[in-house]
């Protein structure tokens, strides 16, 4: 196996994959660092892009551009750019011809990739995130995910009173929309941020009273462990909405289908949606987080939307 040198790591190219290992030490990135490694299939791109050098002597870049989500750390992680991207390289003239032909080889084997059958985006997502359960430790507390739910714990010197008081809280993945990632200002704190699906009709508080967030104390190691952990939780609900059935069209047949037979129509994924919420603001109801009334209104609102 091949491998190419650059100034963020390491790629190595067997014909199908290529394999990213990201340096370590104080001067490399903190959140490729974080990452550690990731292990790419020619399948997931959709551009490869070289620049050379050019006539000042500047480094070549590299950089691997991906199908639709497929990329949940850009997706998560819209400022990543140059060096803290997990798919760009850059590197100096002595190995710009070798990147050149590396990239040429991943062109080529990408076209090829094409022609076969292929997997679903959201699927391949999963494949370039660290193996779960994912646990990372910030200021206020910890995160973690095992593939079903996101716990957020405030345990940290930096966990305000009322996160203090609630200790923690858990979203099963079914109720998660999105996982934002805010990077710091300079002024602000980042942190990370759980939006559910009924999100909308929670007032929007202060990142540090706000039951939803996790916050870093702003350091470039903290930041890149919660992009990470963002990008996880991303990639596991691209590939939980990609396995969700089709709704049934019309005089369609078969196993779990309408048609011959008694098997009970597929619901489609915007109905489970609804039914696993309705099921999670149960098990609120039965842990005493919410009223039978209250429940009830909710659940009410929810059938509405089918």
């Amino acid at each position: 196996m091949d491998e190419l040198q650059g100034h963020q790591g390491v790629w190595r190219f067997d014909g199908e994959t290529i394999s990213i290992h990201y340096r370590t030490g104080w001067r490399a990135d903190p959140f490729l660092t974080a990452l550690g490694q990731c292990h790419l299939p020619v399948a997931a791109l959709s551009q490869v892009e070289f620049t050379p050098c050019g006539v000042r002597g500047k480094s070549w870049r590299l950089q691997l551009r991906l199908h639709d989500r497929v990329d949940p750390f850009s997706a998560v992680g819209a400022a990543l750019t140059g060096r803290g991207h997990p798919f760009v390289l850059t590197g100096d003239s002595r190995t710009e011809l070798l990147a050149e032909y590396y990239a040429d080889q991943f062109s080529a084997a990408a076209e090829t990739a094409r022609g076969t059958d292929p997997v679903p985006a959201e699927q391949l997502a999963t494949r370039l995130v660290p193996p779960l359960p994912l646990h990372v430790q910030v200021a206020e507390g910890t995160a973690f995910f095992d593939g079903e739910t996101v716990r957020l714990v405030w345990s940290g010197w930096a966990a305000g009173s009322r996160k203090r008081k609630n200790q923690r809280r858990e979203f099963p993945l079914p109720t998660i929309r999105s996982v934002e990632w805010t990077p710091s200002d300079g002024w602000n704190e980042a942190y990370l941020r759980v939006v559910t699906h009924d999100s909308g009709s929670t007032p929007v508080t202060k990142p540090g009273k706000d039951l939803n967030c996790l916050l870093t104390d702003s350091s470039r190691k903290e930041e890149g462990r919660m992009l990470l952990m963002a990008a996880t939780v991303t990639a596991y609900l691209w590939a939980r909405e990609s396995a969700a059935p089709a709704p049934l069209t019309a005089g369609a047949e078969g196993p779990g289908q309408l048609g011959a037979g008694t098997d009970a129509p597929v619901p489609s994924a915007a109905e489970k949606t609804v039914y696993d919420r309705i099921r999670e603001l149960g098990r609120l109801r039965d842990e005493g987080l919410l009223t039978e009334e209250e429940f009830q209104a909710k659940k009410t609102e929810l059938l509405d939307r089918l």
